[in-house]
């Protein structure tokens, strides 16, 4: 026990002493509580003082060392005696891992160690609240939890292996049914997460997740081979709910995404092939069979995974290339077996005609086919039979002004940031597209046109300008208005660099030079930059932007910081994009090359911008993507859809006033069966969409109904 020899109480140092005996007397009293402090730390670490008033003299002991400006020899003197102390418990440690019980004997040891650290702590209070704090030494809890970690968990191989192995081993055993002392689980893995994330995942959640990995893959490779459809969701769904409820139990929220997305991989990833892309893939036999017990399954899987569903939906890329290819088997089977039978051909035509336009989503699915193959290229030399394919189909496709709206937008995109594989295959397909759907769609040959006609004006321009070098650092494309969608009639200009302006000046001033008469608007909401911009420690990267992220980002080459009505003012960008502008280089993952102040989930008036000098990324070249160009929502397909159908009724109008301005009179049946006709090249019309369109035509007194034959309309002059 402690020996009570120490007196708490200072000696009163009379004036009338020798200074050095005063000296020796202090020096003599350190020493002596020293080595009671030493005795009665080291038995608590051995849990061998729990008495009260042995903690109240110990705590005012340490109280005087530090009023006495002793914290240093107090703390370091801490230090040493817990380092000595955690080294003998780890050579205990070692010993176990030759037995059977190493986890109990690491839990007990643990959970001795937990308590003496928070005993040492209550008498060294004031000590880890004064001197620690105010000198910045490791906090005592802190200390203890890192010399567990240095010198017991991660002293040898032989520790870090068996604990590593044995953690791994306990979990797979469950996994396979096993019952497990789940305590003694949770209280290691609660150890290694209190030691830090490093520890944690080193020592078990990797490995963790690769034995996991592992034993789905073999457990699924096997059933994959023997079971059917229904057992297999059935065996796959059950393993994730239970893989989901053991990882709730022993993981943290970010460990379990991790675990259950190796879970999900081996389970559903790697058979994706034969669950729904193969011709006679199980999805494909659950719809055929009516198995709608084992389809709810197949959702219930896939909608617990992220994007899981969207899985399930047919790739644009897949689909359309898998309709050309049936297209082909059968075309060929009617030309070598058939002896090439027109009728047979057309029965064929017929068939695909009703297949293709069962899915209402064909219309975008052909232009995003067609949009990639022109972005990225044919196989070998065969873009021409590829397209003249893909023409087959749209040729048969109902909603053509839909497919019009999608191309719309693909087009301008590939033609004005020059990614098109070539402008003469751009148009040659517009030539057919304008051919097969009529004179709506000889707009995008004008497009094709401008981009031409612009490449055309800038060599000249640049010919003319030789002191502006040969590398064109501005290129200018010049656009017919009413041609592109993207081209706005509001004002959208906005204040561009020095350097870009001067140029600008000098290229409208040529242009216009050649071609007086005309009219040029800048289209800054359409441009786009490449800037060489430079971070803290010198870090370079090659910012891909558009103009108005230009605009923004030119400014802080002058300034360290601006206001929003600062930038407002001088880019006079409007609000709407200068908002679009600024989130995209603000908010986005990855991108967040400007900060602001305060960093609050949106864009105001109030906040402050500076450049981000810490942003990094492994990528040299980095593309700025605005809001405005992210991929096409479910919400935005719909509400083109509703643009497409709001379209389509001034041309239903015009159809039926052209037919009953000719015929004077007709019955509804015949008004439907010539509206049909007439604008079948566009799409096909809902008889039910006429029969409204009627109606308003006759409340705005360009038709009148029969007084006697209600069925029977009019045209009023």
């Amino acid at each position: 026990m402690i020996n009570n020899g120490v007196n708490r109480k200072l000696t009163i140092i009379c004036h009338s002493r020798n200074p050095e005996e005063e000296s020796i007397e202090v020096e003599n009293w350190l020493k002596a509580t020293w080595k009671f402090l030493e005795h009665g730390i080291s038995e608590i670490l051995n849990n061998q003082n729990e008495h009260a008033i042995q903690f109240e003299r110990l705590y005012s002991l340490t109280h005087d060392m530090v009023i006495l400006k002793e914290g240093e020899k107090l703390y370091m003197g801490l230090v040493a005696i817990m380092t000595s102390h955690v080294k003998e418990i780890s050579k205990s440690i070692e010993e176990a891992t030759q037995g059977d019980f190493f986890l109990e004997e690491l839990n007990r040891k643990w959970n001795d160690y937990k308590d003496a650290i928070l005993n040492v702590r209550k008498v060294l209070l004031y000590m880890d609240r004064v001197y620690v704090i105010h000198n910045n030494k490791t906090r005592i809890h802190d200390l203890g939890m890192n010399l567990w970690r240095d010198n017991v968990v991660n002293s040898t191989q032989i520790v870090q292996s068996q604990l590593k192995k044995t953690l791994v081993k306990l979990v797979h055993r469950e996994c396979i049914g096993e019952v497990i002392n789940r305590d003694l689980t949770d209280n290691i893995l609660m150890m290694l997460k209190d030691l830090g994330d490093s520890v944690y995942e080193t020592l078990f959640e990797i490995p963790f997740i690769e034995v996991s990995a592992e034993f789905y893959r073999g457990e699924f490779q096997k059933l994959s081979e023997y079971c059917d459809c229904g057992d297999y969701l059935r065996k796959a769904e059950n393993h994730l709910i239970k893989g989901l409820i053991r990882v709730n139990h022993y993981l943290d929220s970010i460990s379990q995404k991790k675990i259950y997305n190796a879970m999900y991989k081996e389970i559903i990833e790697n058979h994706m092939l034969r669950l729904i892309r193969i011709e006679n893939s199980w999805l494909v036999t659950l719809f055929l069979n009516n198995r709608y017990e084992d389809l709810r399954n197949l959702y219930q899987i896939f909608s617990t995974y992220p994007n899981g569903l969207f899985t399930i939906q047919k790739d644009p890329m897949i689909f359309v290339q898998e309709l050309l290819d049936m297209k082909d088997k059968y075309d060929s089977i009617l030309n070598l077996a058939f002896n090439h039978d027109e009728e047979f051909h057309g029965v064929l035509d017929s068939s695909f005609e009703y297949i293709i336009n069962l899915n209402h989503n064909l219309p975008e699915f052909l232009s995003s086919f067609l949009d990639v193959k022109l972005r990225k290229g044919f196989e070998g030399n065969s873009e021409e039979i590829i397209l003249d394919k893909v023409m087959m189909f749209i040729k048969l496709l109902h909603d053509k002004d839909l497919f019009h709206k999608y191309y719309k937008k693909h087009l301008p995109k590939r033609l004005l940031f020059g990614k098109t594989i070539s402008e003469d295959i751009e148009r040659s397909l517009a030539v057919k597209l304008k051919r097969v759907c009529g004179y709506k769609f000889a707009l995008l040959e004008i497009m094709v046109m401008d981009i031409k006609t612009s490449k055309e004006m800038l060599q000249g321009f640049y010919r003319s300008h030789a002191k502006l070098g040969d590398d064109p650092k501005l290129i200018f494309q010049v656009l017919t208005t009413g041609s592109w969608p993207l081209l706005r009639t509001t004002d959208s200009s906005c204040n561009l660099p020095v350097e870009v302006s001067a140029l600008h000046e000098k290229y409208k001033s040529y242009y216009l030079g050649i071609n007086a008469g005309k009219k040029l608007s800048l289209q800054p909401n359409m441009g786009n930059a490449e800037i060489i911009a430079t971070f803290g420690n010198g870090r370079k990267h090659e910012l891909h932007v558009s103009t108005y992220q230009m605009c923004v980002l030119m400014l802080f080459n002058d300034i360290d910081q601006l206001s929003y009505k600062d930038i407002e003012t001088a880019t006079k960008i409007n609000s709407l994009d200068l908002i679009k502008c600024l989130y995209s280089m603000v908010f986005v993952n990855g991108k967040n090359i400007i900060k602001k102040v305060p960093m609050n989930g949106n864009i105001s008036e109030g906040d402050v911008f500076f450049i981000n000098d810490m942003f990094k990324s492994k990528f040299y070249k980095i593309k700025l993507e605005t809001v405005a160009t992210q991929r096409e929502s479910e919400h935005e397909k719909l509400q083109t859809r509703k643009n497409v159908e709001e379209d389509r009724r001034p041309k239903i109008e015009a159809a039926i006033v052209r037919i009953m301005k000719f015929k004077k009179q007709l019955d509804h049946k015949n008004i439907i069966a010539e509206v049909t006709k007439e604008l079948k090249s566009l799409f096909l019309l809902n008889p039910t969409e006429i029969k409204k369109r009627i109606e308003s035509l006759i409340e705005r007194d360009y038709l009148e109904r029969d007084n006697i034959h209600n069925n029977l309309n009019r045209y009023l002059a």
